[in-house]
């Protein structure tokens, strides 16, 4: 019998089978992403990948999202959901602009494209493009708006999932309203082009999936991976200990908030039901500014920081959602953000802090759980920049650059990873080439360098912050910075230490420099630069107990200096030209060194 007109559905799928049909979905999630960032316009989606596909069910639980960044994708489910409940007259044909933090999307910078897929008349899927945009109509030049009291002095369009195309036809009047706010308008519909181009790609392939196998097969599919999804996140739960975590954190401070956005997380691991709750309800209100973390940011980050400490190969599907829970308050800073309060910049700085809390909370259940905190903030590398191109007949300009170089926290066995980005990204963001950044924008980097010196120490050290600088050609630039971890940098664990800290400075065109706050908005003229250093990633265990030999690669590399290596790690590294690498360690005086420091440090 024909696939396609088999009555009755399977009662399972052989291992083998499944393995071919997840990764086959998987493959189109790649493929709707490979469009999305060949087809678009802007630097922050075409070069730096600020950008995330997936694919729902039908009823409404995440099915693939390959690499896409959890930020984006763990809250995709809610956005459909409210697709549902907003347009009970789907139909094939249809395309929806969803950017409305109050209705599950992240913050109204993230355009998402929903497409509904139908098979043989269901609606078996829906595709999701989101990217987050260089320019929304926001008041001031920045998809960031950290001071905006509400969405009304955010001032940016947002689109409570409007449909935008009815029978594969789009809908003028808001590709109008969109081009007559937006800064960029050709910028910005190139870009919308390529996520309803990236969905109608996704929607082609599930057809075809489904024409391959047969909607009785493809439902048994869903249900069975879904199924081995919890149950392997069920099965890494009940190897932890039993335990409630209560574990603090704090956002720098902010005007207004001068002791910072405090954060509240309790875990509770029960391992005999294979369940962690995870409760948020203990946190502030809403807060007069951009700084609220809407209810999908809320979840999203939250599962991130705990699925970070979990086996890497669950499946990162919705089956995931029924073993980790969420506990959520309406109106709180963490939680169900009230309108009109804004979430202007939900998708990181308290986002990112709550990644942080909840993976360096794990670190509690003892050695060889958890992870430290990741480099947060987007500073000097992550600024917005926008101004007049005077090569281009002054036309506007307007994109967020992506040359930070925050390091990822250690884990209890490794160390942090370089290219980290910021915790809700996971390292999944591209870094931007400097020299299309420099072809694209009248801007100028002057220099990039690894900080010697800001790696977290431990016994797997975070890794380290970055430096670099960078200025307009010609004319004034306005850059918009939202930096956080000035004040607070991000914790060691277990003994590891915290890193050092991030740092902004505007150098004068006499050349002294002056600190800049973290959050921040500053006009430049040329021969004015801004000098960014950003912070390293928290360290993971006592530094005593480090392999020297790894303490003399780092010195050898210029991440680390003598002299913290002398007095941070207690090991004796000297300089030696007849060493390969350069350096070569005292092995007695480090034994010696390392046994004095703890003497001391007992005392």
């Amino acid at each position: 019998m024909n696939s396609n007109t088999s009555k009755s559905e399977p009662d399972t799928i052989d291992p083998m089978l499944l393995s071919v049909m997840s990764n086959r979905v998987d493959g189109i999630v790649r493929e709707m992403t490979s469009t999305l960032l060949r087809a678009s316009r802007s630097a922050v989606i075409a070069s730096a990948r600020d950008m995330s596909c997936a694919i729902v069910t039908g009823d409404n639980e995440l099915l693939a999202s390959a690499e896409s960044l959890p930020v984006h994708i763990f809250g995709s489910h809610l956005q459909t959901i409210s697709m549902q409940q907003l347009h009970p007259d789907l139909a094939e044909g249809d395309a929806f602009l969803h950017n409305d933090p109050y209705m599950g999307n992240t913050h109204p910078a993230d355009h998402t494209i929903l497409i509904p897929v139908f098979f043989d008349g269901e609606h078996m899927f829906t595709v999701c493009s989101k990217a987050h945009q260089a320019d929304t109509g926001n008041a001031t030049p920045t998809t960031y708006a950290p001071y905006a009291k509400d969405v009304y002095e955010e001032g940016g369009l947002i689109f409570p999932c409007v449909r935008v195309q009815r029978n594969f036809t789009m809908v003028e009047d808001i590709v109008r309203m969109c081009r007559r706010r937006i800064r960029v308008p050709d910028q910005w519909y190139g870009d919308f082009l390529a996520a309803i181009g990236s969905c109608r790609v996704g929607e082609r392939r599930l057809i075809e999936f489904c024409k391959k196998y047969g909607k009785d097969k493809v439902k048994t599919f869903i249900k069975q991976w879904l199924d081995y999804s919890e149950r392997r996140a069920t099965q890494a739960i009940k190897q932890l200990p039993r335990a409630t975590i209560k574990h603090t954190g704090a956002h720098d401070p902010i005007p207004g908030l001068p002791q910072g956005i405090p954060i509240n997380c309790t875990i509770d691991i029960d391992p005999d039901e294979g369940q962690i709750v995870i409760d948020l309800r203990d946190n502030i209100d809403c807060v007069p500014n951009g700084f609220n973390v809407c209810e999908a940011c809320s979840i999203n980050n939250s599962i991130a920081g705990v699925m970070n400490c979990l086996d890497p190969d669950i499946p990162r599907s919705g089956g995931i959602f029924r073993r980790v829970k969420v506990l959520l308050r309406d109106g709180g800073v963490i939680g169900r953000t009230t309108f009109p309060f804004s979430a202007s910049i939900a998708t990181t700085n308290v986002g990112d802090r709550l990644v942080n809390l909840t993976q360096s909370a794990m670190a509690q259940l003892g050695d060889g759980y958890g992870l430290a905190e990741g480099g947060v903030g987007m500073g000097a590398g992550w600024a917005v920049v926008s101004g007049k191109d005077f090569r281009h007949n002054g036309e506007p300009y307007i994109n967020q650059i992506f040359v930070g170089g925050n390091g990822g926290p250690a884990s209890p066995t490794s160390d942090g990873w370089l290219t980290y980005g910021i915790p809700v990204a996971a390292g999944l963001i591209y870094r931007d080439s400097i020299e299309l950044l420099e072809v694209k924008h009248p801007l100028h980097m002057k220099s990039m360098r690894i900080q010697p010196g800001t790696s977290a120490p431990g016994k797997f050290r975070g890794a380290p912050g970055a430096e670099l600088i960078y200025g307009p050609k010609k004319d004034t630039m306005t850059v918009a910075i939202p930096c956080d971890g000035q004040e607070f940098p991000p914790k060691g664990v277990n003994g590891g230490h915290d890193s050092p800290g991030a740092r902004t400075f505007k150098v004068n065109l006499d050349g002294s420099e002056e600190r800049l706050p973290g959050v921040t908005q500053i006009d430049l003229v040329p021969g004015e630069w801004l000098r960014g250093i950003d912070n390293s990633g928290g360290g993971y265990g006592h530094p005593f107990d480090r392999d020297p030999d790894r303490v003399l690669y780092d010195v050898a590399e210029k991440w680390e200096t003598i002299e913290r290596a002398r007095d941070i790690y207690g090991v004796d590294v000297r300089e030696d030209k007849s060493s390969q690498l350069g350096f070569a360690i005292d092995y007695p005086a480090t034994t010696a060194r390392r046994a004095a420091l703890m003497g001391h440090a007992h005392d």
